[in-house]
């Protein structure tokens, strides 16, 4: 007598599910490229913007900041206001992607 394993109907919905799920995250993350966040420093002096997927759209940098004889400080405020940005994407993306993993228990998963 063959026993065949027990709820295989839900072993075929929880991969229906997981299928899903990942289709949603594939199309959360691609448009996490069209999501757009600033990173500033010297209180907006210098502002970076940048996509979700962590790529650096445009840098403006006010006038009255740029010092020829001080170029450290420029240097030092571009650099800040991009790790600001990168710290905001990586916190966009926390937040997006978040939803797909939140209450997710499976061993050997992640």
């Amino acid at each position: 007598m063959k026993r065949g394993m027990g709820g295989g109907g839900n072993m075929n919905n929880m991969m229906k599910q997981m299928q899903k799920m990942q289709k949603d995250m594939a199309k959360a993350q691609e448009e996490l490229k069209d999501k757009i966040v600033e990173g500033k420093a010297g209180g907006g002096m210098v502002v970076v913007k940048a996509n979700g997927h962590k790529e650096i759209l445009e840098v403006i940098v006010k006038e009255e900041v740029v010092d020829p004889d001080d170029i450290d400080m420029l240097q030092d405020l571009v650099l800040a206001a991009t790790n600001d940005a990168l710290r905001n994407v990586d916190e966009l993306v926390n937040k997006d992607m978040g939803k797909f993993t939140q209450g997710l228990n499976m061993p050997g998963m992640f």
